[in-house]
């Protein structure tokens, strides 16, 4: 290997591999499976590292790689909604290959994602996973991994405001979902209209 490409790599695995946990947990959450998850992931850093060199240093990584990912996740979920069209054969033959654990799968995942599987009631979870994905994506970001709404417009290629549209319809569709649960734990809560 060249001492290029030597660099090149030392440079990727230490910037780059740190976050691979944090983007495996938002993969889990999008995919709602793991092996959908781990293969995003796969695909992400593939194609991160194949970019690697247009990476411009200095600049936020996080949300480089988050915006790969987020392409990549739509590009795979528009190629299998198509795939499905063609034949329910093909889905079935792709979740029964493979079984083994990949490095994604026992990687430490980040303190956020781990709260979120510890909280009080799987309603809460479910909720989140019932809203659209364009709003999950933004509540995601903005309250799992905190990103700012310039970084999260710049990971889903959309303007500010509808990043900050997104996220208040989006928790407002969780807040809508969550109303009869929260009730029931004590806390008023008043449904808003859609």
């Amino acid at each position: 290997m060249s001492e290029k490409k030597s660099e090149k790599l030392r440079s990727f695995e230490q910037q780059a591999l740190p976050l691979m946990p944090q983007l495996y947990g938002a993969a889990l959450r999008w995919t709602r499976n793991p092996s959908d998850a781990e293969d995003l992931v796969q695909e992400t850093f593939a194609k991160a590292f194949t970019a690697w060199s247009k990476f411009e240093q200095g600049t936020n990584l996080k949300a480089w790689l988050f915006r790969i990912m987020t392409n990549t996740h739509i590009n795979l979920y528009n190629k299998r909604s198509k795939d499905q069209a063609k034949t329910a054969l093909d889905d079935l033959e792709d979740w029964q290959v493979g079984g083994g654990e990949s490095i994604t799968s026992i990687s430490t995942r980040s303190a956020e994602l781990e709260a979120l599987d510890n909280l009080p009631s799987q309603v809460i979870r479910d909720a989140l996973d019932q809203i659209p994905d364009e709003f999950r994506m933004v509540v995601y970001y903005a309250v799992v991994e905190g990103l700012p709404y310039a970084e999260i417009a710049d990971v889903m290629g959309t303007p500010v405001g509808t990043v900050m549209s997104r996220l208040h319809r989006g928790k407002k569709l969780l807040k809508n979902l969550l109303s009869d649960y929260a009730a029931q734990e004590g806390y008023r809560v008043d449904r808003e209209e859609e």
